[in-house]
């Protein structure tokens, strides 16, 4: 992937970006952007672009970040700031819950929409893991259900800079401290998310219940749902090219 620049409102944005074709604006997880196989094999397709998100990574948090709702109008902007028109949204994670709540928000504006995992209602049951209380090695951890995967993107990460690391925590809990990584109003607004819309979970997920998947499915008319057997939380390296493929194939349908 190559790294590029993107100018938000006078405002520069650290983005990776891979591929050609019909672009797909991808939102990262709670770990921010890094190169995974998901983005890797929807490359070979389309263009992937996936943004640093305010908070994270290298990008301070800023002054107007307060909430969810501001990070999905930075959302918005970025997507005027790209001037490529519609395009395809894809988020995992808080990514995810950032991506439904810009989909929401101006359901025109994007021919499909992917979630992987999303953040954003409240679960039936608590989490059995918070990602605010353990070491950075014991959430990564959390979000695999294969413990030799995670064990290996472990070992790929030593040496990260510990300020990263930190201000990925910072920036997660301005977004999602209380409630945890849930807005109450999402659901009621999720109908307005008219686009088809391709929802994917982890069934062994620690981190986003998979019960969450059935209000999702529930709320957004043009939905359909897959679930990943033997998989955590961190679908884009534990299922990455499997869903980058079902991701592919959905999009080339919605725009039929």
């Amino acid at each position: 992937m190559k790294e590029t620049t993107i100018e938000v409102r006078g405002a520069p944005v650290r983005a990776l970006e891979a591929g050609t074709g019909a672009p797909v604006l991808y939102l990262h997880g709670i770990d921010g952007p890094r190169p995974d196989p998901l983005v890797a094999e929807l490359a070979k397709s389309h263009r992937v672009i996936v943004p640093e998100l305010p908070g994270f990574g290298r990008s301070p948090i800023p002054d107007w970040l307060m909430d969810i709702s501001d990070a999905a109008s930075f959302g918005l902007d970025l997507v005027d700031a790209l001037g490529v028109g519609r395009l395809h949204l894809a988020g995992h994670s808080i990514g995810g819950w950032i991506a439904a709540e810009m989909a929401i928000r101006d359901a025109a504006l994007f021919p499909s929409l992917s979630l992987l995992a999303p953040m954003g209602v409240t679960p039936a049951e608590p989490p059995e893991f918070d990602v605010f209380i353990p070491s950075p090695d014991a959430v990564l951890r959390a979000q695999f259900h294969d413990a030799a995967l995670a064990e290996a993107e472990i070992a790929a990460r030593a040496g990260e800079d510990i300020d990263i690391v930190l201000q990925n925590r910072m920036g997660l809990a301005r977004l999602g401290w209380s409630p945890r990584f849930a807005r109450v109003q999402l659901p009621h607004w999720l109908h307005r998310a008219k686009m088809p819309a391709l929802i994917l979970w982890g069934e062994k997920d620690r981190v986003v219940p998979i019960d969450c998947l059935d209000v999702f499915a529930r709320e957004m008319p043009r939905a359909e749902t897959a679930r990943f057997a033997g998989c955590g939380h961190a679908i884009p390296f534990e299922r990455g090219a499997d869903a980058a493929r079902r991701v592919a194939a959905f999009i080339a349908g919605a725009v039929r």
